[in-house]
């Protein structure tokens, strides 16, 4: 059952932005953070709350943000989560109780790409997050990696339901069995694994 604060969040956002409001969905789940999706075609924002209320605030404003972005214009690719959204959305959690701290937490734990935008758009802390997250990808371990079966040319067989390579039982499937069935010359690959 849809909470009374997320229907009043709903319809004042819109009202706020004069545009139709979208039906609302709302189912719980197990854990702390929440799902959503906003399906413009359907008129609909469903969430799957779960038990962090502030990110079930988080996720509902979120969806919000694409029902409110404007549509790609014909033939045009819309970026999802790009500047013109973040601008949107950035807008929204801090007009509708969000701090800029709890915003960019939570936003960025989800979508790395945030931080960036967040920074372009000047949100408050955003410099020290995305340094923060670069730091830590710098301070990871780097991979070795070992050749676990030389190169070899790819030779298809059946095995059971599968269609794998002969020389090294990797299975091949989805576009690259297509690849290397409609290729005019042999393929070879290498099978590779970190340590």
């Amino acid at each position: 059952m849809t909470p009374a604060w997320a229907a009043e969040l709903v319809a004042r956002v819109c009202a706020d932005a004069s545009v139709a409001p979208p039906r609302l969905s709302w189912r719980s789940r197990a854990g702390a953070h929440s799902t959503g999706v906003a399906r413009r075609h359907e008129g609909l924002i469903a969430v799957r709350a779960g038990a962090d209320q502030l990110d079930q605030r988080l996720t509902l404003l979120h969806e919000l943000a694409h029902w409110l972005s404007p549509p790609p214009r014909r033939g045009r690719r819309a970026v999802h989560h790009g500047r013109a959204f973040y601008a949107v959305a950035f807008d929204l959690y801090r007009r509708h109780g969000l701090d800029d701290a709890d915003a960019l937490r939570l936003e960025s734990a989800r979508y790395r790409s945030a931080l960036p935008h967040a920074v372009a758009l000047g949100i408050p802390g955003a410099v020290e997050a995305l340094a923060a997250h670069r730091s830590t990808i710098r301070a990871r371990p780097r991979r070795r990696w070992r050749v676990l079966v030389p190169e070899h040319r790819v030779v298809l067989e059946r095995d059971g339901r599968w269609t794998v390579c002969a020389a090294c039982r990797q299975r091949v499937v989805g576009i690259n069995l297509a690849r290397i069935r409609r290729a005019r010359r042999p393929v070879r690959h290498v099978l590779m694994a970190a340590s």
